[in-house]
This record gives structure tokens, C-alpha cells and sequence, in this order.
């Protein structure tokens, strides 16, 4: 039943994120008065096509890894344009309409994330407090005098990690553990300083000052929680609180959350070429459809909050400049930008061919950690 429950989750999770992502191409041709030739989700024989009045082909297809859409191009060898058609082609637009509709796929995927967050809060969901529990004698955290029962109510950067840490301005809203454990992996990653604002149970109101210089170095063998010994007080879910929002304010809350989210998963990414990051940490087919299953089964608000995250994951993928995504495709407008010419047809299939290979290996890595981890002993 479980099995079941996970392939059921997966394909709907595919579903979505494909779509949505697909869709986000789609949209942005259309307005450019760019033809769409075909819109599928999935690859290979087609089960079910439709076509609409403009012509455009809607398919879904037997393997639903993925999707695409095709477009009226010149540069395409095996379509043949008329005269009549060549200004609905997409390499007759100017190169800002082409780079819109090639970024409008990923830029989809962070409304997708955006939206899905907002309907969460706006229905309003669970939250830990951000209280924190007794840190390790020798981490930071106990060195600057923080106690268990501390609750954090507000965080202020120190992006430049200068020597002035004066307790001046405003202060963000810390609502929830959740915030301040995305908060903290984005300062430890970036190795930029803070201040919390902390409530204590009974000395009242405190300041603590973390060092930019002071914060612990990320790596795959150590915990930054541990490291920097800010941990969350477990607490019965009795003591948990509600958090609902208006409509505006889940919106303006969720695109926050979404934009820190983004950030972390930018240096966790980043992390992989540097050393920060373990490639064991990579997640394929088999890791997508445990986590799905497993967030369904918990309700629609974790299986809502997991299709965010994987939707910026998704988004940030297809950013990474590398021939085969939308990145590559982002990397050769640049060119264009800069030279003022495009880079020929020829090139691109060579570049494309170098792209296949890397995401295919890629692909098998991530497969790879899949098998270690729910298939051995």
C-alpha cells in the first residue's frame, strides 16, 4: 500500500512541477507571438493528444520523467516555415523575448513554490516555537551565554561582519523554529554574522552577538546546529502555535520564506564544486517518491510544503548554466549580448552533446545514492 501510495504521490508530483514549468514556457511564447507546436508532459509514445485551434498539440506520453515544448524555430532543420509564418517563428523575436520565454519556466517553478506556501499559511499550519534548548558546552552559542528556554524572537544580519555590532534598528520577526533553522543554515553558509533577540523565562528581554568570523565552517561531516549549539527545545504539541495569515501577508511571508529558501539551496549547490556539500547528499527518482509518499501520507499541508521545496529545486536547476537546460540556453543569449552574434547551430549540438553527457551522469549519481540508501543493509 505504501509502494502504491508513493508511485501515486511521485507521478503527481511530477505532474505539477513539470507542468507548471512546462506551462511557464508556454505562456510566456504566447504572449511573445511565438507559435507552440506541441506542449507534452512525459516523453516517448504519445497516450493522449489534442489539438486546440491554434494548432498547438497537447500530449501526455507513456514515460513521465519530464516534459517539453516545442516551438515554431527556423533553426530547426525538420520543420518547414512558410513565409507567412517566419514572424511566429522563435528565432525571428528579439533576443529579450527569447531569453523571457526561456526563463519563464524556471521563473514559474518560484511562483509555483510562492503560491503553494501562501495557500499553507493562509489556511494556517503548525508552527515549534523557536525556543531553544541547552547548547554544548564548548559550541558558540553557550560561550555568548545563551540558556535553554531562551525563545528567539528576532534576527538582525551582519552581512559585512564589521566591529560594529551595536544593538541599533530593527530587528526581523523570528515566528517559528522553522524560520530560524533556515535563517541560521543561510548565515553559516555564507559565513555572515547576526544578532538574536531572545526572551528568556525570566531575565526578560537579551541580545547575542555571532561573529561572522566566530561562526563554525560548513561541512558534509559536521552539524552547524551542533557546531553552533542552537537547537530547538522539543516541546509537546500542545505548546505549538497556529500560524494563519490574510491573503497579502501569507503571500508577502511566503515569498520571503521562498527567497531564503532559494539562497541556502543556491550555497548547497554551490557546496558540490567546493567541498561544503557531499555528493552523497544528491537525491533521485527513488528519494522524490519516498519523500512525496511520505509527505502525503502525513496530510495535503507537508505534501504541499515539500512540492515547494522541490519546485525550487527544480527552478535552480534549470538555472545552472549547462547546455540541455535553460541555463545554457540563458548562457548563450548572453554571448549573443555580448558578441552580437548568436553562437551557430553547429556549436550548439556539440555543446548539447557535452550537456547529455554530464546530465546523464549526473542523473546516474544521483541514482546511485538512491540504491546506497534504500537499498542496502
Amino acid at each position: 500500500m505504501q509502494t502504491l501510495i508513493a508511485l501515486a504521490a511521485f507521478l503527481l508530483t511530477l505532474g505539477i512541477l513539470v507542468g507548471f514549468h512546462e506551462f511557464g514556457h508556454f505562456l510566456a511564447a504566447r504572449l511573445c507571438g511565438v507559435r507552440v507546436l506541441r506542449f507534452a508532459l512525459g516523453f516517448g509514445k504519445p497516450l493522449f493528444t489534442y489539438v486546440a485551434r491554434n494548432r498547438t498539440e497537447w500530449v501526455v506520453a507513456a514515460i513521465p520523467l519530464g516534459g517539453y515544448v516545442k516551438l515554431l524555430d527556423g533553426r530547426d532543420a525538420g520543420q518547414l516555415i512558410s513565409e507567412s509564418e517566419k514572424s511566429e517563428a522563435f528565432d525571428a523575436k528579439p533576443l529579450w523575448q527569447r531569453s523571457f520565454i526561456v526563463a519563464a519556466g524556471p521563473l514559474a517553478n518560484f511562483i509555483l513554490a510562492i503560491v503553494l506556501f501562501a495557500i499553507i499559511y493562509m489556511s494556517g499550519v503548525a508552527q515549534l516555537p523557536a525556543r531553544l534548548d541547552a547548547p554544548p558546552e564548548s559550541s558558540l552559542a553557550a560561550k555568548l551565554g545563551v540558556i535553554a528556554g531562551d525563545q528567539v524572537i528576532g534576527w538582525k544580519s551582519l552581512p559585512d561582519d564589521s566591529e560594529d555590532t551595536t544593538i541599533s534598528g530593527d530587528f526581523d520577526p523570528v515566528l517559528s523554529w522553522n524560520v530560524l533553522r533556515w535563517r541560521l543554515l543561510d548565515a553559516v553558509m555564507g559565513q555572515e554574522g547576526f544578532i538574536l533577540e531572545l526572551r528568556g523565562t525570566a531575565a526578560g528581554r537579551s541580545f547575542k552577538v555571532f561573529k561572522g568570523l566566530d561562526l563554525p565552517q560548513m561541512s558534509p561531516e559536521t552539524d552547524p546546529f551542533i557546531a553552533i549549539g542552537i537547537r530547538p527545545q522539543i516541546s509537546p504539541q500542545a505548546d505549538w502555535f497556529k500560524l494563519k495569515l490574510g491573503p497579502l501577508d501569507a503571500l508577502a511571508y511566503a515569498a520571503d520564506r521562498v527567497w531564503l529558501i532559494t539562497k541556502v539551496s543556491t550555497r548547497l549547490m554551490l557546496g558540490l564544486f567546493t567541498g561544503n556539500t557531499s555528493i552523497k547528499q544528491l537525491g533521485g527518482p527513488l528519494s522524490i517518491a519516498d519523500m512525496a509518499g511520505k509527505s502525503a501520507q502525513f496530510g495535503w499541508q507537508p505534501f504541499l510544503a515539500f512540492l515547494s521545496l522541490l519546485s525550487i529545486s527544480i527552478g535552480l536547476l534549470n538555472l545552472v548554466p549547462l547546455p540541455m537546460l535553460d541555463g545554457g540556453q540563458l548562457l548563450y543569449d548572453a554571448w549573443e549580448l555580448v558578441a552580437g552574434k548568436r553562437i551557430s547551430v553547429s556549436m550548439q549540438e556539440q555543446l548539447q552533446k557535452v550537456g547529455f553527457f554530464l546530465l546523464i551522469s549526473l542523473s546516474l549519481l544521483a541514482l546511485f545514492n538512491d540504491l546506497q540508501r534504500y537499498l542496502s543493509p
